[in-house]
């Protein structure tokens, strides 16, 4: 039985070249140039305008590998193509954010503003002072940094008070029941 997703092609998008070396797929694109290098026991090819992931063996954990470099070489394909973005909300009174050169400043209620830096490959963007953009070409740190700025202040489940997802759903408890 060989992995479901490790078996599908990667399709390339024009405009995006991709490239195998040793144990290392090379994506370049129009948001920039990326790498990963495969695990043993799975081997990768370019075969018109198709990457082919495939495994050696039938074993448990290669076919678990199998699936995830298929996976990770298929978002770092996107990513160089489109770019990964996650919009974050900034609901509550007073809750605000600013940009400060390439970094972020918020201001959630403590009694001191928060300043956050762009970590190389990331760029913030900064519509209103409610909405956040985190865009990027790694998914995995676009995603990170995403859920770094949203642990500033999390959710509560009262008011709903907090930076979040937009497309996130916050569970809300009912308050205290008055006489």
């Amino acid at each position: 039985m060989a992995s479901h997703i490790g078996k599908l092609p990667i399709a390339i998008p024009s405009g995006v070249e991709a490239s195998v070396k040793d144990s290392t797929v090379t994506v370049k694109g129009p948001k920039g140039t990326d790498e990963y290098t495969f695990p043993e026991n799975i081997s990768v090819e370019v075969q018109d305008n198709e990457i082919v992931v495939s495994a050696a063996d039938n074993e448990r954990e290669t076919r678990a590998k199998h699936g995830l470099a298929r996976a990770i070489i298929a978002s770092k394909v996107k990513g160089v193509h489109e770019g990964y973005r996650k919009h974050l909300l900034i609901v509550g009174t007073g809750y605000r954010v600013q940009a400060k050169g390439k970094g972020l400043e918020f201001s959630l209620g403590y009694s001191h503003t928060i300043t956050v830096n762009a970590p190389e490959g990331i760029t913030f963007e900064v519509p209103n002072q409610n909405e956040l953009f985190v865009s990027g070409m790694d998914k995995q740190l676009v995603g990170q940094v995403a859920a770094n700025i949203r642990k500033l202040r999390a959710p509560e489940p009262y008011k709903g008070k907090g930076i979040k997802y937009e497309d996130e759903h916050i569970l809300r408890k009912a308050g205290k029941a008055g006489k």
